[in-house]
């Protein structure tokens, strides 16, 4: 069986019971980009990605699994790793 849901994603992020942070991204956005105009070479832009993303790929990888686990309890699925 496949179900396909037509809507926005606001419209998601309601369903899901997710904030909007719509005016956050915005104001992050702007100040990245206002950060990067200042970046003249490679070695700026390097420093300024450090700052913005101090914990780079590991932040991503736990903000991944943040969000795996939220989906997973919003949708009532039960963690494999649990039964071990």
């Amino acid at each position: 069986m496949n179900i396909e849901i037509d809507c926005t994603p606001e419209e998601a992020r309601t369903f899901l019971g997710l904030p909007d942070v719509t005016k956050v991204h915005e104001a992050y956005v702007d100040n990245i980009s206002k950060a990067m105009k200042g970046a003249t070479n490679l070695d700026q832009l390097e420093a300024l990605v450090k700052q913005v993303a101090p914990v780079g790929q590991m932040g991503m990888k736990l903000f991944q699994q943040f969000a795996e686990n939220g989906a997973a309890a919003a949708f009532g699925k039960k963690d494999d790793k649990s039964k071990k």
